[in-house]
C-alpha cells in the first residue's frame, strides 16, 4: 500500500506547471509550494506536469529544480519526479560509477525488485544511458556477487503466488548440503537456488530449512557467505518473505548511530512511497516502537524534512 496522497479531484497539470513556475520566481524559492505541489502528485501526473513546463517555459523541470533547490532536498525531489524504472536507472547509474561505487545501494535496488521490474529497468538503463547494465555490473564487482547479480537480472522468474512443496523441500536439502552440512560452502547452490526460484517459493524454502533443521536460513546465509554476496543473499531472501519489513530494517540502519545515511533514506523512501510505504510504516512500528514519521523528523530538516514527511505521511 502506497502512502502517497494525492487531491480528491484531479489537479489540472498546466496550472500545476503555472504555480510551480510561480514558486521558482522572484528572489528565493518557495521550497514549501514546490513541495506542496510534487509531493502530491503521482507518476503519471508529475510526468505531465513536467510535459507541461517544458511546452510553456521551454525549460526542463529538472533543470529548474536543480537551479533552485539544494542539498538533499534537490537530490530527492530530483529522484521522486522520475518514473519508477527511471529512477531505478538513475540510482543504478550512481551506484556503479567508476569514483564511487555504492555496491550496497546497486545490490539492494537489483534483489529487491520483481522481474518484470528488472525487465523495464534494464531497458531503461540501456535507453538512458546507452550502455548496458550488466556490462557495469561486471566492470564494477567480482566473484560471486557479480555471478548473483547477473544471473538474478538474466534468469526470468516466476511471479505468481503458488510453489511445488517436493521442489521446496529439495532444495531446503541442496542448501543445508552446500552450507551448514559442508566444511566451506558451495556457492554455486546459493546462487542457483536464489536467483532462479519465485519470491513465494523462496518463502517456502526458509520455512521449510526452519521445519527441518531448526534453524533460520538467513542465519545460515549469514554465516556461511560475507561481504556484497552476503548482502544480496539478505536482501532476496527479506524480500521474498517481507519486502516491507526488509525496507523498515534499511531505513533503520541510514538513521541509526551518529549522523544520517542520507542516501539510503532518499531511496528507500522516494522508490517505496508509491509501492508499499504504508506497511513499511507498520512494520517499523512494530520493530521499533517508534513512528517512521518520527524518526525521519529528528534526522533532517528544513525543506528537505517536509518533502520526506509529505512522501510518507503521518499515519
Amino acid at each position: 500500500m502506497a502512502s502517497l496522497t494525492v487531491p480528491p479531484a484531479p489537479p489540472n497539470p498546466r496550472q500545476d506547471a503555472i504555480d510551480l513556475h510561480k514558486a521558482f520566481k522572484g528572489f528565493g524559492c518557495d521550497s514549501t509550494a514546490v513541495s506542496n505541489i510534487l509531493a502530491h502528485r503521482d507518476t503519471m501526473q508529475r510526468g505531465y506536469i513536467q510535459h507541461e513546463f517544458k511546452t510553456m517555459y521551454s525549460e526542463e523541470l529538472s533543470h529548474r529544480i536543480s537551479s533552485e533547490l539544494s542539498g538533499n532536498h534537490k537530490k530527492a525531489m530530483l529522484l521522486w519526479i522520475l518514473d519508477p524504472p527511471g529512477r531505478d536507472a538513475t540510482v543504478l547509474r550512481d551506484a556503479l560509477s567508476v569514483d564511487a561505487p555504492d555496491l550496497r545501494a546497486a545490490t539492494d535496488i537489483i534483489c529487491s525488485r520483481t522481474p518484470s521490474q528488472l525487465q523495464i529497468m534494464k531497458q531503461t538503463y540501456y535507453a538512458k544511458f546507452g550502455t548496458y547494465l550488466e556490462h557495469d555490473i561486471s566492470h564494477q564487482t567480482s566473484g560471486d556477487h557479480q555471478k548473483i547479480l547477473l544471473a538474478y537480472l538474466g534468469i526470468p522468474r516466476y511471479e505468481g503466488p503458488e510453489v511445488d512443496p517436493t521442489i521446496v523441500t529439495h532444495d531446503a536439502k541442496d542448501l543445508y548440503k552446500a552450507g551448514e552440512k559442508k566444511f566451506g560452502t558451495d556457492e554455486k547452490t546459493f546462487i542457483r537456488i536464489f536467483t532462479e526460484r519465485s519470491w513465494a517459493h523462496l518463502a517456502a524454502v526458509a520455512s521449510a530449512y526452519h521445519h527441518m533443521y531448526d534453524r533460520s536460513l538467513v542465519k545460515v546465509v549469514k554465516s556461511e557467505t560475507s561481504g556484497n554476496f552476503e548482502v544480496a543473499l539478505v536482501a532476496i531472501l527479506r524480500c521474498a518473505e517481507n519486502p516491507a519489513k526488509y525496507f523498515a530494517k534499511v531505513l533503520r540502519k541510514s538513521m541509526k548511530g551518529l549522523g544520517t545515511d542520507d542516501k539510503t533514506l532518499i531511496r528507500v523512501v522516494v522508490t517505496r512511497t508509491e509501492i508499499d510505504m504504508q506497511y513499511i510504516k507498520a512494520e517499523y512500528y512494530k520493530k521499533y516502537k517508534k513512528p517512521l514519521a518520527d524518526a525521519i523528523h529528528s534526522e533532517t530538516s528544513g525543506g528537505y524534512r517536509t518533502f520526506l514527511l509529505s512522501l510518507v505521511g503521518s499515519h
